[in-house]
């Protein structure tokens, strides 16, 4: 339950709001969203977002027609630059949600060899599908297989048949529950998932996490349907800890880090799960694919993520499979 005085960032309002966190960041920029700022971060009051939504109902809807032909027109005009970008050469396409892909993306910019990184924030499993459809030349994954208990090579083989792909390792992050502080509810395990007194809050389908509940609940014989509040979605790792934060839901899973940026938060590490890269073996020769193998395995990209914090950086720039 979220208090009328609440506080919230850009990120706890786009999962409310059902939209992107860029779109909030847009919507304070045009000024239809009142915002403010503490030192360098953006916060909202709950209040200034029912007046939002209460705005947008009173508007016109030939105002609304009017705002959704612009924003499709944006849409397909964006779309167009990036393909033509992509099948020029002048840049590559990177899916995946991660911070390390911005530090990566900026990296290969200023590479000899590199390119300007196209981002396509999408969880692993469209990302595979996108690098099998051509619309994208790398993707990354941390997708568990519970019957082998590999991550993304038993993916991989499935998901981008006949096509002769490399896996190039960048972290391992730890994995794990998040419960209100305290852990009032005393959930340690998955087991825990059977009991009907926990509330859940899901990530988005596709995403790595999304999968690694998914074959946790089918090893241990429960279907999501089961569970309350496995319907309800969010789309980042800080999104979920935030609603076990503010009383939405009993448990979240997702990252260590995301867990250290949210008060009121227990982390209950579980896994630890390997982060990758997928690329095209057709691809490795290639000027830009040389840039990123050779980024990842520099020490100046190794220590900005040391210094970053909840990486394990003991394999970066590995290549862990040909397949």
């Amino acid at each position: 339950m979220i208090e009328e005085n609440s506080v919230l960032t850009p990120e706890e309002v786009a999962d409310i709001l059902k939209i992107a966190k860029n779109t909030v960041y847009e919507l304070i920029k045009r000024g239809e969203l009142n915002a403010y700022k503490v030192g360098k971060k953006f916060r909202i009051d709950l209040k200034d977002i029912e007046e939002y939504k209460n705005s947008s109902k009173r508007k016109k809807s030939s105002t609304s027609e009017s705002r959704l032909n612009q924003n499709l027109s944006s849409a397909i005009s964006n779309a167009n630059i990036l393909k033509s970008e992509t099948i020029s050469g002048s840049g590559l396409v990177i899916c995946g949600q991660d911070s390390v892909l911005d530090i990566l993306s900026r990296y290969l910019e200023v590479h000899p060899k590199g390119v300007r990184a196209l981002r396509s924030y999408v969880g692993s499993y469209n990302g595979l599908y996108e690098l099998y459809n051509g619309t994208a030349q790398i993707a990354t994954a941390h997708l568990w297989d519970g019957d082998s208990g590999e991550y993304n090579i038993p993916y991989v083989r499935r998901m981008v048949p006949g096509v002769p792909t490399i896996i190039v390792h960048i972290a391992c992050r730890m994995l794990g529950f998040y419960v209100a502080k305290g852990n009032p509810k005393k959930i340690l395990s998955w087991e825990d998932l059977k009991r009907d007194d926990i509330t859940i809050v899901n990530r988005e389908k596709g995403s790595g996490t999304r999968i690694l509940l998914d074959e946790h609940l089918r090893k241990i014989g429960v279907l999501g349907t089961q569970i309350n509040g496995y319907e309800r979605e969010c789309i980042s790792h800080l999104a979920a800890a935030s609603t076990v934060a503010r009383g939405g839901a009993d448990l979240g899973i997702g990252n260590e880090m995301a867990s250290l940026s949210v008060k009121d938060v227990d982390f209950i590490p579980i896994q630890k799960e390997r982060f990758e890269l997928v690329m095209k073996k057709e691809d490795m020769l290639k000027g830009p694919f040389q840039a990123i193998l050779e980024i990842l395995q520099s020490d100046g990209f190794k220590s900005e993520l040391k210094g970053i914090g909840g990486y394990d950086l003991e394999e970066t720039g590995k290549i862990v499979a040909e397949i």
